[in-house]
């Protein structure tokens, strides 16, 4: 009797929800639960959670061979210990998750930045599979989440490129402007990238803007501004609202801007989006304007030489990415 193909288990631990899959070889994904966060339990709560998700998978496995489990945890990672450095979910700041779980799994447990993580799913399973099918293999292949916060990842000649702690590739802390006027980022800055163009950054814009007189008869200027989304807004940029469309538009700028920056700092041939403020700019057809914003700053053709396209693989990218952690560790790095 053939004996089940062996899998690996990935899990994505972000600040709203536990998410944790199992995963073949190439990147399908056979089965997945997940879990709500609560950003105020306590470390014992949260690892609890996250260890019975853990369960779960294991005994979906049945006889299927466990290759080991992959993490994508939202915030930075120590690279030598696995550690978790200001994590979304405070509580488990300092916690190695490798030295946590891997005696309670008997495998192998690897940990990464979410965002570099999706990077690494997306050049394996995603935008860049679809580029070497079409024989057009990236060389570098940088990935950019614009979603709630905004941050990134880079793929050089298949390897990810993480720098010197394991925290490179925070593109949303770009600096794009520099005015005492400039909002105020979450690391404690004026002018980032992400204080612009995130979800959460379009969503406060619009409260701001849409409780000014001026707003008129904006839909987004209605009774409760508190109960503004980045999703609202795109949806009135959909009807034609001018404010709605203003507001998108300085995203927009922001975005060429800090895409430009990473044409010059990477010189990547494939830039893949993902997330939901991605999605919404989708819906617009704003991509093309994007695109053309960043090819017009480009310094040489060189750095022209480059594809825009959104992510393949949606919110999945992460645990790919985190899968992809197993079978490298195992020697068996997929693509």
């Amino acid at each position: 009797m053939t004996q089940p193909a062996e899998v690996a288990l990935a899990m994505d631990w972000g600040g709203t929800w536990s998410r944790i899959a199992v995963a073949d070889g190439q990147g399908e994904i056979l089965w997945q639960s997940r879990r709500l966060n609560d950003p105020a339990s306590d470390r014992e709560r949260l690892i609890g959670d996250s260890e019975d998700l853990i369960r779960q998978a294991v005994e979906w496995c049945g006889e299927r061979a466990i290759a080991g489990l992959g993490i994508a945890v939202g915030g930075p990672v120590d690279a030598p210990t696995g550690a978790l450095m200001e994590p979304n979910l405070p509580a488990l700041n300092g916690v190695s998750l490798p030295a946590l779980w891997a005696p309670l799994l008997g495998r192998p447990v690897y940990v990464g930045n979410d965002a570099n993580l999706a990077a690494l799913g997306e050049f394996r399973y995603g935008a860049g599979l679809a580029a070497r099918r079409q024989g057009n293999a990236p060389r570098t292949l940088v990935y950019v989440t614009v979603s709630t916060g905004i941050g990134g990842g880079v793929i050089e000649q298949e390897r990810m490129f993480l720098g010197a702690h394991g925290q490179a590739v925070e593109v949303g802390h770009m600096v794009i402007d520099r005015s005492s006027a400039a909002p105020r980022c979450r690391c404690g800055r004026g002018g980032c990238l992400e204080s612009l163009a995130s979800g959460t950054a379009i969503a406060r814009i619009a409260r701001l803007r849409a409780a000014e007189p001026g707003a008129g008869d904006s839909p987004l200027a209605g009774p409760e501004p508190a109960q503004i989304t980045s999703e609202r807004v795109f949806e009135a940029a959909g009807q034609g609202d001018p404010l709605a469309l203003d507001i998108v538009n300085g995203a927009v700028q922001a975005l060429a801007v800090g895409f430009t920056n990473i044409l010059h700092l990477y010189n990547p041939d494939l830039l893949a989006l993902g997330g939901g403020v991605t999605s919404g700019l989708i819906s617009l057809g704003l991509l093309p304007q994007i695109n053309a914003l960043m090819l017009e700053s480009a310094m040489t053709e060189g750095h022209r030489d480059i594809r825009l396209e959104p992510s393949r693989l949606g919110d999945a990218a992460g645990m790919l990415g985190a899968a992809s952690l197993v079978w490298d560790g195992a020697g068996r790095g997929g693509g």
